[in-house]
């Protein structure tokens, strides 16, 4: 399964647990760490993980993957599945605000994920 079909399978899998304000981030162009990073937000410890798990057991069963690496699940504020091409960070929202990976990554290309569909907020 190529790199673009993982990050909208995951992002889905995110937005079923409704994970808040998911974003997504092509970063092939300006670093080699992978092509995709999906940045979105529980509420809660319980919700983090849910939205954790929910990717985790998608992605197993659609694409027969697992994560490379797993981090934060246990403390659930800021959790991260890395599959190489698509690295994928839960936080709660005020470890969102404080890592702030948006602006770090923002030389990549930013999509928005609404109502299951993918939109560019900057050109490609």
């Amino acid at each position: 399964m190529d790199s673009n079909r993982l990050v909208e399978l995951a992002a889905v899998a995110c937005d079923d647990r409704k994970a808040g304000n998911i974003k997504l981030l092509k970063v092939d162009k300006v670093s080699s760490i992978a092509d995709w990073i999906l940045i979105t937000e529980g509420l809660s410890d319980v919700q983090v993980r849910a939205i954790v798990n929910n990717v985790e057991k998608t992605i197993r069963e659609e694409a027969d993957l697992l994560p490379l690496r797993k981090e934060g699940i246990n403390e659930a504020k800021w959790a991260l599945l890395d599959y190489g091409d698509l690295i994928i960070n839960v936080f709660q929202p005020n470890e969102r605000k404080f890592y702030d990976l948006e602006s770090f990554w923002s030389n990549g290309i930013i999509h928005d994920f609404i109502n299951n569909k993918l939109i560019a907020l900057m050109d490609e």
